[in-house]
């Protein structure tokens, strides 16, 4: 997991060493910036090594093509191996992406499985491509007239930018052939047909989650796992316990006697897990309150929020581990949000709200997550985003995912639950969802935390409230409204 920025057709060290400087906590291992003289590009690059940390350092300079990459790329052993050993020289997971450019196969971006962002130059063109959901981020911009990439948006701030965008999930900017969609979500099927059964369908997904999960747990570092003990956490949590080649570490944060930090110690406990907490308070929310948003890179009240116990959990978990497991896009997946009720009566119209919701994660939950878990170095691994999976998710159809029981109630992710009932107590699995941050306590603790900065003695209002997260951002950035203007906000409903 790392950081990079990409100068194309601007010959300037400087300004990509001053660029890379302002990213540098993605990757505190190692930071280089390369000008390799037969191509018109300046590449810079921080590390935090994952797979290959003898020699996975970037950027990757290979006969006449130099590459910087951010991500995981869970399938590069079988690369490795139909591309045949000879054709590698270090056993970086990153190197299979410039192999395959070199193969010349047809689609090669296709072949990649994980989450990524690159840019890879040659003597004559430019490619820059991004996993299909967005998980790893990829900002470009016209510059001197040539072109900038980047991790984040800060670090373009100062620049004198007038427009600043990111590459689209799923999608591959070639300087030669233009912008190319690679990936397209499936359309999410709606109600059950003929011949098929739920137990069937469960069955399957448990398996399919299963394959997930090893899949995005292999690397050369121990890898940890959030642990909240709302439903997804706590399901990732307990199969990787399994998997682990070792005792798993689980991290929970939350104010003290909090519901999640409650429940969180009896899921670890019953999954055997080397749990760890971190219980903070209203002065420790007014403290990182700044920082938060900052790396955030928006002032959208719900991010906010939401950051703020991720960054505490990526506080906890970075003392012990590099790499984290995370339970984000189930509720996409699955109809795990409160609106999602709203369609209960209307399947195809909920079963296109979910894949609308899930393009979307790039620039709101999946922003936050990357942000906050990488301004302290520390890999977050999303496995309910696995392709995979979420190709067999989308053939479910939504009636069993928002499932009306025999005595009328509503039950969300019921498909999932039922995939999963023998890795949980009973009172966990079928446990209400809250959000992290009201799970956690951080709303409560934030209330106060708010009044106190504000000098009020009453509740802040949400107008309030964001007015003062926008100030915060504000008085951070040299450029803020090129920050604010590419900032994700959160909507339901836009079917």
């Amino acid at each position: 997991m790392c950081g990079f920025v990409c100068l194309w057709k601007i010959d300037d060290k400087v300004l990509a060493r001053q660029m890379i400087e302002r990213i540098e906590h993605r990757g505190p291992d190692e930071t280089a910036v390369l000008s390799p003289a037969n191509i018109p590009a300046v590449m810079a690059h921080c590390r935090l090594s994952i797979i290959g940390t003898a020699d996975g350092s970037q950027p990757i300079y290979c006969s006449d093509n130099v590459l910087v990459a951010n991500g995981e790329i869970y399938n590069y052993s079988d690369i490795r191996a139909i591309l045949g050993e000879s054709a590698f020289e270090t056993s970086s997971d990153s190197e299979t992406i410039l192999q395959l450019f070199r193969s010349g196969q047809m689609r090669w971006v296709s072949k990649l499985d994980g989450m990524f962002a690159f840019v890879l130059a040659t003597p004559e063109r430019i490619i820059a491509a991004r996993d299909p959901l967005g998980i790893k981020p990829l900002y470009v911009a016209q510059l001197r007239g040539g072109l900038a990439f980047a991790s984040e948006l800060k670090a373009f701030d100062g620049l004198g930018l007038e427009k600043l965008e990111a590459i689209e999930p799923g999608a591959m900017f070639d300087s030669r052939d233009g912008i190319r969609r690679w990936y397209r979500l499936p359309h999410g099927a709606a109600e059950l047909e003929p011949g098929q059964s739920a137990e069937s369908i469960w069955r399957e997904l448990r398996l399919v989650l299963e394959e997930a999960v090893r899949k995005w747990m292999v690397a050369d570092v121990e890898v940890g796992s959030f642990l909240s003990g709302g439903l997804d956490s706590s399901i990732i949590a307990a199969l990787a316990a399994r998997f682990s080649p070792r005792r798993l570490k689980t991290f929970a944060v939350g104010l003290q006697g909090s519901a999640d930090v409650m429940a969180a110690r009896r899921v670890a406990e019953h999954i055997g897990s080397d749990h760890h907490e971190l219980l903070f308070s209203k002065d420790d929310l007014i403290e990182v309150l700044p920082k938060v948003v900052y790396h955030l890179e928006s002032a959208d009240t719900d991010l906010v929020r939401s950051a703020i116990p991720t960054h505490f959990a990526t506080t906890l978990a970075r003392r012990h581990v590099k790499a984290v497991l995370t339970g984000e896009g189930a509720d996409e997946l699955f109809a795990g949000y409160a609106y999602h009720q709203r369609y209960a009566d209307r399947p195809r119209d909920l079963a296109d709200e979910l894949t609308r919701s899930l393009a979307a994660m790039h620039n709101i939950n999946l922003q936050r997550v990357d942000r906050i878990t990488m301004a302290q170095g520390l890999e977050a691994r999303t496995p309910f985003l696995d392709r995979e999976l979420i190709d067999f998710a989308q053939s479910i159809p939504v009636t069993l995912k928002l499932k009306e029981t025999d005595d009328g109630e509503l039950v969300e992710k019921w498909i999932l639950r039922k995939a999963c009932e023998d890795l949980l107590p009973d009172d966990l699995l079928w446990r209400k969802k809250s959000q992290f941050d009201e799970g956690s306590g951080t709303t409560q603790a934030l209330a106060s935390a708010l009044a106190a900065i504000l000098g009020l003695d009453g509740p802040v209002d949400r107008q309030t409230e964001a007015k003062l997260y926008e100030r915060m951002l504000r008085e951070q950035y040299q450029d803020p409204d090129l920050i604010l203007n590419c900032a994700g906000t959160w909507a339901a409903n836009r079917v």
